[in-house]
């Protein structure tokens, strides 16, 4: 039945429709989902990263702040083209509040671009470096090679070494550790130089010429900048043509991956970490202590013990960075709007001192890093397993 026109505009009923619009309003803006995009490397080279916080994302919480979490999670195959296909869907056709990815630095970099252009928060798998004025609206989620590179020279030092073979990827995770491993000896003012350079690719699989002219430079230590399960390749490489020095690997190594595909010739090896993978050996004085633990408990209770590692980690400090901006961001905007999006950027930039399983985070306007030189610690491996130094 049609209401007359005079029905039409009676009180009750005109009372009535204003109720349910006002009803629709609220209900609408309860139902707004938080869409987090996440492209990982599932596949391809960086497998071995992005498999660890793709199984600690499915330990995420449905919602947060009253409010329904969803993601998409895409693989990348560790291929920068993928990348930039996955952050244009993410951005146009997804319209997600918040861009994450890749555990790939080459991929994380080639992605920048489209998210940035999109005004979205975007939270770095890897500690990927961008030209300066192009990270306002990228963030690190994982420690900046620098903040690492000081940690291994503080050990070093410490071990009495003066002399470095560098044996790292092509990429640009290689190439910064390079740069960053340098830079901070020189602010440090250490006598620590690298006297021998070599590089392969990710997807090469031996290294026996670059391993022959390192061992032949005889330096006290070599420091190998790789990834996952494809570190201990380069690894034994060294050790098999008979170099008897120290050896370090960095935080993308901090896997079991290494010890299960290096065996006894990762035996003595040296990798720095954040603290989340040795949570029990942290004293009670840590301010990541606490955190952590509750990280190895539950991602070890869904996977199986000595599962935990540093990748896994970064899954987990997302969440509990979304759990502390998107509460200041809902005052100010509704989820799906660029309001929104601008307000967790501001968010996270403001959010304060954070601790997370992996140390402290800082974010300000200025610094899109986070962590502080207390983050990292220097693990050995002994008897195939981690032992802090």
């Amino acid at each position: 039945m049609t209401p007359s026109k005079k029905s039409l505009h009676s009180p009750t009923l005109l009372k009535t429709l204003v109720a349910a619009a006002a009803l629709w309003a609220v209900s609408g803006a309860a139902m707004a989902d938080i869409t987090v995009g996440v492209s990982l490397s599932l596949t391809g080279p960086a497998s071995g990263l992005g498999i660890p916080i793709g199984n600690q994302i499915k330990l995420w919480p449905t919602s947060i702040a009253g409010e329904k979490l969803k993601v998409i999670l895409l693989d990348d195959a560790t291929d920068p083209t993928k990348g930039v296909q996955n952050a244009k869907r993410f951005v146009s056709e997804d319209k997600v509040d918040i861009v994450m990815g890749s555990v790939a630095t080459p991929v994380a970099v080639a992605m920048a671009d489209t998210v940035a252009e999109a005004a979205t928060p975007h939270f770095m798998l890897s500690p990927a470096v961008l030209p300066a004025g192009k990270d306002n609206w990228a963030f690190r989620l994982p420690q900046s090679n620098a903040v690492m590179s000081h940690a291994v020279l503080e050990h070093m030092t410490k071990l009495g070494v003066k002399t470095v073979g560098f044996l790292g990827y092509t990429d640009a995770y290689g190439e910064s550790w390079l740069k960053d491993f340098q830079a901070e000896a020189a602010a440090m003012k250490l006598p620590i130089k690298v006297i021998a350079t070599e590089r392969f690719a990710r997807s090469d699989t031996a290294v026996t010429g670059q391993a022959l002219k390192l061992v032949a430079a005889n330096p006290d230590a070599m420091l190998i900048v790789a990834s996952g399960s494809g570190a201990a390749m380069p690894h034994k490489a060294v050790v098999e043509r008979g170099f008897k020095g120290k050896i370090y690997q960095t935080h993308a190594a901090a896997s079991r991956d290494l010890m299960r595909v290096g065996g006894k010739d990762v035996e003595g090896a040296y990798v720095v970490s954040g603290p989340a993978v040795i949570a029990d050996q942290l004293p009670d004085s840590h301010p990541s202590k606490k955190i952590a633990l509750d990280f190895v408990a539950k991602y070890e209770k869904a996977y199986g013990a000595n599962s935990r590692n540093q990748f896994a980690g970064h899954g987990y400090d997302a969440m509990l960075v979304l759990e502390k901006i998107v509460p200041m961001a809902l005052k100010k905007a509704k989820p799906g709007t660029p309001e929104f999006r601008a307000a967790l950027k501001e968010a996270t930039e403001t959010m304060g001192r954070t601790v997370v399983s992996h140390g402290v985070l800082n974010y300000t306007k200025d610094n899109h890093w986070g962590f502080t030189t207390e983050t990292g610690v220097i693990l050995k491996v002994v008897n195939g397993d981690w032992k802090v130094e």
